[in-house]
């Protein structure tokens, strides 16, 4: 049933798009012969004349189209016609290939606004990270730090937690130290120390003279942390080249546990130093926010495997919708912020940092958005068909032939050039750029089915 209800709304988004083409061009007198509603093929489920338009309901319904005399090369509309969109002017024909985009825009934000009102806010784009469990092994700090299921992470060691990510990654970093400290960060801990200490000989195998004190490095875990905004973050199995502290080095390790400074035996070495400050037990300070107060926990420590023995869940912070500046506000600020991250993703895809094996589409948008529907609501399905429709719309104004974009191509060269592009040159991109949109939906669509036999959505 929900699979139904997603289906409905991605083909209201199509509808829409095509609508803005449609509406704009019957505005400017523009003639258009067939409004289609579904793929063009198979059945007619319904079929009717609307002044010099046909409208045809497809059976298939995830799709749609606006076709013109110039599309139909037998039309009866005479070449010289002002019907024709092909002899307006430029700017007409620029608001007619817009229409579709501007009107997925429109309905996005109308979506957003709608959910506002109706659920009362707006998510802010921002998480609480609240404790969902906690495992009772006692060799996992969890047990012995007195937090409690329901507790809502505020920070941890001075970082504002806003995510189960950050906190994930900053306890792979506090991990129970191993012995193991490599090579990079023992030259970073060198720089460090040398940084603090300009006074001391820059050669790493050359003995610290006895007495000399030492200021050693803090640990910044701000600095450390690179989350990124989408909240993905990856974290690496991969040990990079290094070495195990060497006994002295265990020993003066131990020395120098919750210590700022370091006064010189007079047989340490700089990299004797670097090495045994260079990856340190540290531990986690949490505070957490407890039916409103503040609570400072325990110290935890991370076993190896960066685990304190806690499970989290992050729930989106909504913004109060109050009136309509409120409304109006929160709904432009979710759009403006999802359509950056769409946007960066985009660009991530371009230069590879995102695989194209993770490049989904209708199949698995739908299983997204049906168990989205099934988990977390109604409202929630429709702040994601919105950012649907605002992917269709970024996708559209692509500068591909066959697609919006493409056209508005042709139309910014014709106006540069003060003559349209050669009608054969522009059929020709078209059934380019048609077959390549058909062999990235024929992929994608393979991406989808993998990943739902795979478990991965």
């Amino acid at each position: 049933m929900h699979i139904i209800t997603m289906l409905f709304l991605l083909s209201i988004l199509v509808l829409v798009h095509e609508l803005g083409h449609f509406s704009v061009a019957r505005m400017l007198g523009i003639t258009v012969e067939r409004f289609g509603f579904g793929l063009p093929f198979g059945p007619t489920l319904f079929e009717t004349t609307w002044g010099k338009t046909k409208i045809v309901v497809h059976a298939f319904l995830l799709g749609g189209y606006v076709a013109f005399p110039d599309d139909d090369p037998d039309s009866d509309v005479p070449d010289d016609d002002p019907g024709r969109i092909s002899n307006r002017k430029p700017w007409e024909r620029f608001l007619v290939i817009i229409a579709g985009v501007t009107a997925n825009i429109i309905i996005a934000f109308l979506i957003v606004l709608f959910v506002g009102v109706a659920s009362g806010g707006v998510p802010s784009g921002d998480y609480k990270v609240i404790v969902d469990g906690i495992q009772t092994d006692k060799t996992l700090s969890a047990s012995s730090i007195n937090i409690k299921p329901e507790d809502k992470i505020v920070s941890a060691n001075g970082v504002v937690i806003d995510s189960p990510y950050k906190f994930i990654e900053l306890a792979k970093r506090s991990k129970k130290f191993d012995n193991y400290v490599s090579y990079d960060k023992i030259s970073a801990q060198t720089k460090a120390i040398l940084n603090l200490n300009p006074d001391i000989v820059n050669n790493k195998n050359t003995v610290i003279p006895k007495g000399t004190s030492i200021k050693l490095p803090a640990s910044s875990y701000e600095d450390s942390l690179t989350i990124p905004k989408d909240g993905l973050v990856g974290i690496s199995e991969h040990k990079p080249d290094g070495q195990k502290l060497s006994e002295n080095q265990q020993k003066l390790r131990n020395s120098l546990s919750d210590k700022d400074y370091y006064i010189s035996d007079g047989q340490t070495t700089l990299t004797d130093l670097a090495t045994a400050t260079g990856d340190t037990v540290h531990p986690i300070n949490i505070v957490v926010d407890r039916n409103g107060e503040m609570v400072q926990l325990s110290s935890a420590y991370p076993n190896k495997e960066g685990v304190i023995g806690i499970k989290l869940r992050s729930e989106e912070v909504n913004i109060p919708v109050t009136g309509p500046i409120s409304s109006i506000k929160g709904s432009w600020d979710f759009l403006y912020r999802n359509t950056n991250y769409m946007v960066s993703g985009l660009g991530m895809i371009v230069t590879g940092q995102i695989p194209f094996h993770d490049l989904h589409g209708i199949v698995a948008i739908t299983k997204v958005g049906s168990d989205i529907i099934e988990k977390r609501g109604l409202w929630d399905g429709l702040l994601l068909t919105a950012l649907i429709s605002i992917d269709l719309a970024i996708v559209n104004i692509l500068p591909i032939p066959a697609l919006d974009g493409g056209h508005l191509l042709f139309l910014a060269i014709e106006k540069l050039r003060g003559r349209p592009v050669n009608e054969k040159t522009q059929e020709a991109f078209a059934k380019f750029g048609f077959l390549f949109l058909i062999g990235l939906m024929i992929f994608i669509i393979f991406n989808d089915i993998l990943a739902l036999v795979t478990d991965k959505i």
